[in-house]
């Protein structure tokens, strides 16, 4: 059994057992007999020297009792280290654009008497730059990354930044400058489009040292379609109608000299179908119909009929349930992957007996209350050190969200650093309200950054009940996966409602979180929006025209919205649903979600005229093209062939997507099944430009290596979270001190001192022996044993 006792602070005594004690007095007493034995006899030492010689054995065994209760110390002191500097040097082609200043790095700290490492972390059209990292970092040791940060391959820089952490150890950045002028093109837009609907193509300019403007020229088709000009981090939108079925072509071209001439050119091949068939069910005449006749090929009916075959959507406008057909064969068509819109009015949801009706299972709203019902919701606020500066701007965000929420949910309450802290047990809002404000006021600041752990903490509050997480942070996270364990509350049915505060947000990491669990992400002036989600009767949202609830979703990216319908059917949202738009009384407009391999849109705004009001004219219009294609999703789900080509680029392998009987054959391409008929091919272009795979056209683009170009955030934010800096590139003497002073840290130390009992022992023994012989050799004594 171990004993220890703090001496003083950083000083801490023990011993490692207890039992040899058990063995001293009995060795005392032995000791004694055999000192006392023979006493008086005309031979014997005197009474002095033989209390003497029971006083250095008693202490000789008390030093041996000692030694085997192992002794040790533990105490907190500064121990110097071994410096050494690892320099990463990336060599990829994205790197040509600056000097080289790794040599005169080496040279200068080395010359401060630090030795060097070299590793070269990217070479040619590949920068695994990360990966580069996690190999060369050592326990508190000193990483120079030389690089832009540019990760094309293997892990991540938010990676290399968990175990950097994990080890003490720090990373710095060489700044870089470039003398050469780069740029790079690219274009974004559709893959696919329908005949005769307009299409809307970005062309997009990255560089580094570009000074102004560079001249661009857009053609589709070999024919100019716009002239113009792009200025760095610009955009030049083009909006073309193709009208014939096919391969089609857009190119961007830049002028201008720069270091790459490769990447002045970006393909977008565009395949065109044909409009996709569309069933429009409704018992009246709508100006619905008319818009759709613009966008789709469009077939009437007043109920659905029992065959489905050929439409990639149906639409349903105000048709009460007793009127809607053959819902068992809409059921298995959307099932099956088709898509189904459905549009209220004044006889249709609540109007029209949808909740006893078997299209009720499809719908994404439930039919009923649009105040919603009572939710499982747990604040979590991030009070780690990165938040520190603006922990009273966290609590008012804080205390501004728990004012959103209606009284009916069951809200908790967690805070996290590198730890989670219970603050607020789940309960019924309304009663606990003001108690759970003083809470949060109360809290206090400090430590690492894990999302990772808070949102395990999090989802530990909620226990077996499913619910949502509203995050509340910098997103500055110094050491978890966030996103991964977001993507695992998803699955579970969890999501997370990320809100950015703070003075410098990583907007990126927020948004990814919430977009891994499905939820959404607001900056921290938009929680008014919360409401929307989870208001109920006693916090109603009160705008001025539709609202858009979640940003960033096929349904609502790009989308303006002016429109105010004025009426709204009494849905609420169901859970796992996509809550897309609101109405102005905060009541469910738009909301979407996958019913088997299909989609399903409920559109529940409408005008006094049963119409659906402003949402057929422009900007709002969008909207209601976009929920109707969100519906028909790939129009080419029912063709044979190839029927998808991911972007391709030169030197990394891409993927297509084939359907068909049997497994298609073609060089360089090797396929797996994904379903039935439906094939999975792999393969790799060697040249830019317009290219064919099994008679399908395919544009292959520059590598990914040449389209961006300057530091990037990823690398200033792995510098930031492990304490490292950003030096010049003639600092190498200031590399050379921070490598020393790394090396020099308080560590907890502890020392064995069996050893020094066992040498005192020996030299106590040593030393009675020395002195006795010493006695009989001046003739002090006659006895042997030479005590006088």
């Amino acid at each position: 059994m171990a004993v220890s006792y703090t001496v003083a602070e950083g000083l801490t005594l023990g011993v490692e057992h207890l039992w040899p004690l058990a063995t001293l007095p009995v060795a005392v007493v032995l000791l004694a007999y055999l000192v006392r034995r023979g006493e008086g006899g005309p031979r014997s030492a005197s009474n002095r020297s033989r209390r003497l010689l029971l006083a250095s054995r008693t202490l000789i065994v008390c030093l041996l009792v000692l030694s085997a209760m192992e002794p040790y110390t533990v105490q907190t002191r500064e121990t110097p280290g071994e410096p050494s500097v690892t320099i990463l040097s990336d060599e990829s082609a994205s790197m040509d654009v600056y000097g080289n200043t790794t040599e005169s790095l080496v040279t200068q700290i080395e010359g401060e008497g630090v030795p060097v490492t070299r590793a070269t972390v990217g070479s040619g059209s590949t920068s695994r730059i990360g990966d580069g990292v996690v190999a060369n970092l050592r326990q508190n040791g000193t990483v120079v990354v030389v690089s832009d940060g540019r990760v094309t391959d293997g892990r991540s820089l938010s990676v290399a930044a968990e175990e950097a952490a994990s080890l003490n150890a720090t990373v710095h950045r060489v700044r870089l400058r470039s003398p050469e002028t780069e740029r790079a093109v690219s274009i974004s837009g559709p893959a696919t489009v329908s005949r005769g609907v307009p299409s809307q193509y970005v062309v997009s300019l990255q560089g580094v040292n570009v000074d102004g403007p560079v001249p661009v020229t857009v053609t589709i088709d070999g024919e100019t379609a716009t002239e113009g000009e792009l200025r760095p981090n610009g955009t030049l939108t083009v909006e073309h109608t193709f009208e014939e079925i096919g391969a089609h072509r857009v190119t961007a071209t830049i002028d201008g000299e720069d270091v790459y001439a490769r990447n002045n050119v970006f393909y977008r091949s565009v395949r065109v179908v044909e409009q996709p068939d569309v069933l429009y069910v409704s018992p009246g005449e709508y100006p619905l119909r008319n818009y759709l006749d613009t966008l789709y090929n469009v077939s009437t009916a007043s109920s659905v009929p029992g065959d489905l075959d050929g439409y990639s959507a149906v639409v349903v406008q105000d048709t009460p349930s007793g009127n809607l057909g053959n819902v068992t064969a809409l059921q298995e068509f959307v099932i099956n992957g088709g898509g189904l819109v459905v549009a209220g009015g004044d006889n249709a949801y609540e109007n029209g007996g949808y909740q006893q009706s078997s299209i009720a299972p499809m719908l994404p709203v439930s039919v009923g209350n649009a105040t919603g019902g009572e939710s499982n919701i747990v604040l979590l606020v991030d009070v780690s050190g990165s938040a520190e500066s603006g922990l009273s701007v966290q609590k008012a965000v804080a205390l501004d969200v728990l004012d959103q929420l209606g009284d009916e949910n069951r809200v908790g309450v967690v805070a996290f650093n590198h730890n989670a802290y219970r603050v607020a047990e789940m309960q019924q809002l309304g009663a606990n309200r003001e108690g759970v404000a003083d809470k949060i006021r109360r809290l206090n600041s400090g430590g690492a950054t894990d999302i990772a752990v808070g949102l395990q903490g999090a989802d530990e509050l909620l226990g077996d009940s499913e619910g949502t997480i509203i995050l509340l942070s910098d997103g500055q996270d110094d050491l978890g996966p966030p996103a991964a364990v977001a993507n695992q509350l998803g699955r579970e049915g969890t999501r997370v409602v990320s809100v950015g505060v703070g003075k410098r947000v990583g907007v990126a990491t927020m948004r990814q979180i919430a977009r891994e669990s499905g939820g959404s992400y607001f900056a921290a002036d938009e929680t008014e929006r919360l409401r929307l989600l989870f208001g109920g009767s006693s916090r109603r949202y009160q705008g001025e025209n539709l609202t858009i609830v979640t940003e960033g979703t096929f349904i609502t990216s790009g989308v303006e919205l002016t429109a105010n319908p004025g009426q709204a059917n009494k849905v609420q949202v169901k859970p796992g649903a996509d809550y897309q738009v609101a109405t102005a009384d905060g009541t469910p407009a738009i909301a979407s979600w996958r019913f088997g391999l299909g989609r399903v849109v409920s559109i529940t705004a409408y005008g006094s005229d049963g119409t659906l009001d402003g949402l057929l004219e422009r900007p709002d219009s969008l909207v209601l093209t976009k929920s109707v294609n969100y519906a028909v999703g790939d129009p080419t789900r029912t063709q044979t062939g190839v029927t998808a080509v991911g972007d391709a680029r030169v030197g990394s392998p891409t993927t297509l997507t084939y359907q068909g009987d049997s497994r298609p054959e073609a060089s360089n391409v090797s396929f797996r099944q994904i379903g039935e008929g439906r094939y999975r091919g792999e393969f790799t272009p060697r040249e830019a430009g317009y290219r064919t795979v099994l008679d399908t056209e395919y544009a292959a683009n520059y590598p990914i290596e040449y389209a961006a170009f300057g530091q990037s955030e990823a690398l200033s934010t792995l510098v930031g979270t492990t304490g490292g800096q950003v030096f010049g590139p003639n600092q190498g003497a200031q590399i050379a001190r921070e490598a020393r002073q790394k090396s020099t840290r308080v560590r907890t130390v502890r020392d064995t001192w069996d050893w020094l009992a066992l040498l005192g022992a020996l030299a106590l023994f040593t030393g009675e022996v020395v002195a006795r012989r010493v006695q009989v050799y001046r003739g002090r004594t006659t006895l042997e044993s030479g005590l006088p």
